[in-house]
């Protein structure tokens, strides 16, 4: 059986559909939703039974954990850890945008979430879409990427069909992504000091000259 598929406004989310995308989110239900890198695999990541349900969806290794997208530097706050200094002058001038940021797991986070590492990946994308259906939640919602572990990503709702089908219950048609590369990743867990993880829309050399002059 095929997913739901509902076409969302992508610079202007009706306020209904993001609301109803947001309550299968909150049932449980698995929704591919685009961002502004590829189509993710949305879930409420308090709900460990749908958290189990994105590994098993993906086929994807329980020692890795799943990444959140937010939609404020307070969120993250409130997903983090006693966050480092880098941290705050990295989401000012790269959020919303295509970077991930690595930093110590608030306790209260389940231990699913972070793949027993006591760590999270933050992102606030430059997505509309994404972003309603987080506020609409009033928590962030997991962000992996909606592809079986290995294979190529999905940049439309079409390709995500065609990959996972029936395996997700609901996926919003938001268009074309606004790229075809991942976003980059950098970790602000190892003693005070940076490290690139992936390097992907955002070149390494911009990370490195900005955090260079700081």
């Amino acid at each position: 059986m095929r997913p739901e598929i509902i076409r969302i406004h992508p610079a202007e989310p009706e306020p209904a559909l993001i609301n109803y995308v947001a309550e299968r989110i909150r049932q449980g239900n698995v929704v591919g939703l685009p961002t502004d890198t590829f189509y993710g695999l949305a879930v409420d990541p308090y709900n460990l039974h749908a958290v189990e349900n994105v590994y098993v969806i993906k086929d994807r290794g329980r020692h890795k954990p799943l990444s959140l997208l937010i939609d404020s530097v307070e969120q993250a706050e409130e997903m983090g850890h006693e966050l480092p200094d880098e941290f705050f002058l990295l989401a000012e001038k790269f959020w919303p945008g295509p970077l991930t940021i690595i930093v110590p797991a608030a306790p209260r986070l389940p231990l699913k979430v972070t793949a027993n590492s006591g760590n999270i990946a933050v992102r606030m994308p430059d997505c509309p879409i994404a972003l309603a259906v987080v506020r609409a939640m009033k928590c962030p919602v997991t962000a992996t990427s909606a592809n079986l572990s290995g294979a190529v990503e999905s940049t439309t709702a079409e390709g995500v069909v065609e990959q996972l089908g029936h395996r997700v219950q609901l996926v919003v048609d938001g268009g074309t992504t606004p790229r075809n590369t991942p976003s980059t990743i950098i970790n602000l867990t190892g003693d005070g000091r940076w490290s690139l993880q992936r390097e992907g829309a955002i070149p390494a050399e911009a990370i490195e000259d900005f955090l260079g002059d700081q």
